[in-house]
């Protein structure tokens, strides 16, 4: 996949203003349709209204030729776009009849540029999780909870609704829709395992089906197995478990054998790098051997996308960019195609595998729809943020150093708008990426929590760094963390930050930190072993691995990750050690700290339980809770306060 052609943002010196980052339209999940002509998409906008944003259903032609048209009206959450087998109709989600009730909807394109009508295919209540259209053409394939009882509704209205746990989320199943009759049938031999995920072989055979053995993540994803489903009979064939994070199954066949795959953290780790996992579905029983396709390689995968007519295609985090290959079906080894600056996600593909779609994000360019030739230029189709060529950014520069092992590190400096390294020092920030599996790319990021472009456009240099733990160079790199978080990670950031205090970018006293999610652990960890910056931000982070490993989502993996529980006895423990809360009594630096109310991912208490130390030791600090939001902000207002408020504690400290 060659560069998308080259469409920068030109310098300006209009203003940056909190409404326009969060009331800027961002396009997400591009689909094209399998005879490779027409793209669709959603563009997901506050556009100024209070709230949650909407999202609407927008089509292109693949090649260019005619511009892109709005298929709905934003009024609603229309979503996750899928093509008919024929490419004459498109099917997705809306909660347009029930506000926050995702049901099934049908465009039959008739090529008009008008609004199009949308025909409703499912009334079920409690709402539709995910659909897949079948190469019958008759049918999709829904994934979708149980419809509530006359006894449920009779609860919910007395008030009498104890959760009894394990039983008190819902499973989802996988159902059969016939689009003739509309009669829902449900695949009743999964039993009461929740399914995630769905893909039906290219040739119009069995449904290969991901499925988690509780629709908790803990401990959902680590009971996950695949299954095979005949579509005549419903007859089910357990493939049996599968790895870690399992996801994005898919089919491929060499010299008449089908193979199945997916990706899942390198078998033996809850804390690596995702590998592609590969096997031959047996003709009855489960599945004898599985292999690793990934082994060795330096790039991570991140997605899997299905081919009718050949192997798998698969993009790649390859260091700060991202990478296109292709498996080779004789040597079982990925092939890179071409690599790309920054950014690809959500990469689809036609039913020959000769055209893409795909969202492309460079240091200059926001994320858009590109599409093109596998082996050919990307064109790009969507633009949906033309406002933000009249604003003045910071420079991004990639940067590449060493560990004080001799590891080689990358990471990104954004400089201050208008401003040369010349120019320097600078005040600097550091903003730590999330995760930790994950990785600040070369692409253009503009959002409440990665406001990176927000801080340059007020004077502030900002660091990127991609420490160990995170995605883009390989297993080893990425499993270094397990039960050892603010270990090498933090002496790599650290490297960093006397590396551009030594270039004379950096003013080493006017020193900040920020991040969310493992961001903010780190944020909270760095001013627990260091009195070098001045002010800190907290978003959605973790004080205490043993609480976030008993009340977390990610219980398992939190405990890897933090190093033990606290019921591996009385201590000490290894997560202890690696906690901020264990170390507040070193901080001088004043605190921000944001979270969301209703977050299960990183709940509220580890927020609340480092703001009492914080107090309890006089340290400078603001708490700031955002009522229904989970682990990151969603509502145009707590989006604006929380721009607004983290300049404002920059501004104040540095």
């Amino acid at each position: 996949m060659p560069r998308p052609e080259p469409r920068s943002i030109p310098e300006s010196t209009d203003l940056l203003t909190a409404e326009l980052v969060v009331d800027l339209a961002a396009p997400v999940a591009p689909a094209i349709s399998p005879d490779g002509r027409l793209v669709a998409y959603g563009v997901v906008a506050n556009s100024g209204r209070p709230g949650r944003p909407h999202s609407s259903v927008w089509v292109a032609a693949a090649d260019g030729s005619t511009a892109p048209h709005r298929l709905t009206d934003g009024t609603a959450s229309d979503a996750a776009p899928r093509w008919a087998p024929d490419s004459a109709a498109l099917f997705f989600t809306s909660d347009r009849e029930e506000r926050g009730t995702a049901q099934l909807q049908r465009i039959l394109l008739d090529g008009s540029k008008n609004v199009a009508r949308t025909e409703p295919l499912t009334r079920w209540r409690g709402g539709i999780c995910d659909h897949y259209p079948l190469a019958d053409g008759r049918t999709v394939a829904l994934l979708a909870g149980d419809e509530p009882t006359a006894e449920d509704e009779r609860r919910e209205a007395e008030g009498d609704d104890a959760k009894v746990w394990g039983r008190h989320l819902p499973v989802t199943r996988l159902r059969l829709l016939d689009l003739a009759t509309g009669v829902v049938r449900t695949v009743d031999g999964l039993g009461d395992r929740h399914v995630v995920e769905v893909t039906q072989r290219p040739d119009g055979g069995p449904l290969a089906v991901l499925s988690w053995a509780t629709p908790e993540l803990d401990p959902g994803v680590t009971t996950a197995g695949l299954h095979l489903v005949a579509l005549e009979t419903a007859a089910v064939q357990d493939l049996g478990p599968v790895g870690f994070e399992a996801r994005s199954p898919l089919w491929w066949n060499h010299d008449g054998a089908w193979h199945l795959a997916h990706l899942a953290v390198t078998p033996g780790h809850l804390v690596g790098a995702l590998a592609v996992i590969d096997t031959v579905p047996p003709a009855t029983g489960p599945t004898v051997e599985q292999r690793n396709l990934t082994v060795g390689m330096s790039a991570c995968p991140t997605e899997l996308v299905q081919v009718a007519d050949g192997p798998p295609l698969a993009l790649f985090a390859d260091g700060l960019d991202t990478a296109l290959y292709r498996l080779d079906p004789q040597s079982l080894r990925f092939h890179r195609l071409s690599c790309a600056p920054g950014t690809l996600a959500g990469l689809t593909a036609s039913h020959s595998g000769e055209t893409l779609a795909v969202l492309t994000s460079t240091a200059r360019e926001p994320r858009n729809v590109h599409a093109g030739p596998a082996g050919g230029p990307l064109l790009r189709l969507s633009d949906t943020g033309p406002e933000l060529r009249g604003i003045r950014w910071g420079v991004q520069e990639r940067l590449s150093y060493q560990a004080p092992d001799g590891l080689q590190l990358d990471g990104l400096l954004i400089l201050p708008a208008g401003r040369t390294r010349d120019e320097g020092p600078f005040p600097l920030v550091t903003m730590v990426h999330g995760g930790p599996y994950f990785r600040h790319a070369d692409e253009f990021t503009l959002s409440a929590v990665d406001c990176g472009q927000w801080l340059a456009t007020a004077g502030y240099a900002v660091f990127l760094p991609n420490p160990r733990g995170g995605s883009g160079h390989g297993h080893e790199f990425a499993a270094v963390v397990a039960g050892a978080v603010g270990g090498d990670e933090w002496t790599d950031i650290l490297a960093g930050i006397d590396l551009l205090v030594a270039e004379g970018v950096a003013d080493p006293e006017r020193l900040g930190i920020s991040g969310w999610s493992h961001g903010g652990f780190m944020a909270a960890w760095a001013i627990g072993r260091s009195e070098r910056f001045k002010a800190a931000v907290m978003g959605a982070g973790i004080s205490d691995w043993g609480m976030q490993a008993g009340t977390g989502d990610w219980g398992i993996m939190d405990a890897a990750l933090g190093g033990s529980t606290g019921w591996n006895g009385p201590g000490p423990h290894v997560h202890d050690r690696n906690s901020p809360i264990s170390h507040v009594s070193r901080i001088r630096t004043p605190v921000l700290i944001l979270h969301g109310e209703e977050d299960t991912n990183v709940p509220l208490g580890q927020a609340v339980h480092f703001h009492r130390a914080l107090r309890h030791f006089g340290v400078e600090h603001e708490f700031v809770v955002y009522p229904r939001e989970g682990h990151g902000l969603h509502e145009r207002a707590h989006q604006l306060d929380a721009l607004r408020r983290i300049r404002a504690w920059f501004e104040r400290w540095l």
